[in-house]
């Protein structure tokens, strides 16, 4: 009977001492948890910016007044492209454009504006070495875009029947 009585306070004193670590491990858990899903947030977070400073065009930007003064003919824009050793398609993927609008500014039929004509200003500052990073860049970018296409299955001929 001694022994039950000296068990029984034994553990109703675990207790006491217990129930209160049971809470706090509790608590700690459930903070442990936020502070997961908060590093999980945060990650994806610096992985988009992260993708945005890697996209961000590493040309140098000129302003609007800079882009408008700044002279642009088509035998600017075809020295241009043979200086930094690019083709027409080359030129296209940098400016981001198609490879025939290149051909229009080249042969003078019409002439960029806007964003493109900023970026061809922007252009012309920039050297050989330079132009190949933005090139292996934008190759690098619009490989890891490309979506998987499911190929269709053949349509096979109906049969036409007879009437």
């Amino acid at each position: 009977m001694i022994k039950e009585a000296i068990a029984r306070g034994a553990r109703r004193q675990v207790r006491v001492v217990v129930t209160p670590l049971r809470r706090e491990v509790v608590r700690l858990r459930k903070k442990v948890t936020d502070l997961h899903a908060t590093v999980t947030t945060l990650r994806r977070s610096a992985n988009g910016w992260k993708r945005l400073i890697e996209a961000a065009p590493a040309i140098s930007q000129v302003s609007e007044e800079d882009a408008k003064a700044a002279r642009l003919s088509p035998r600017l824009i075809a020295s241009l492209r043979r200086r930094l050793g690019l083709s027409q398609m080359a030129l296209a993927r940098l400016v981001g454009v198609s490879a025939t609008a290149v051909a229009h500014w080249v042969a003078g039929d019409s002439m960029p504006t806007g964003k493109n004509r900023m970026t061809l200003v922007a252009l012309r500052r920039v050297g050989k070495r330079e132009v190949k990073e933005l090139l292996a860049r934008r190759v690098k970018e619009t490989a890891s875009r490309k979506r998987r296409t499911r190929k269709r299955p053949a349509r096979r001929p109906r049969k036409r029947s007879k009437r």
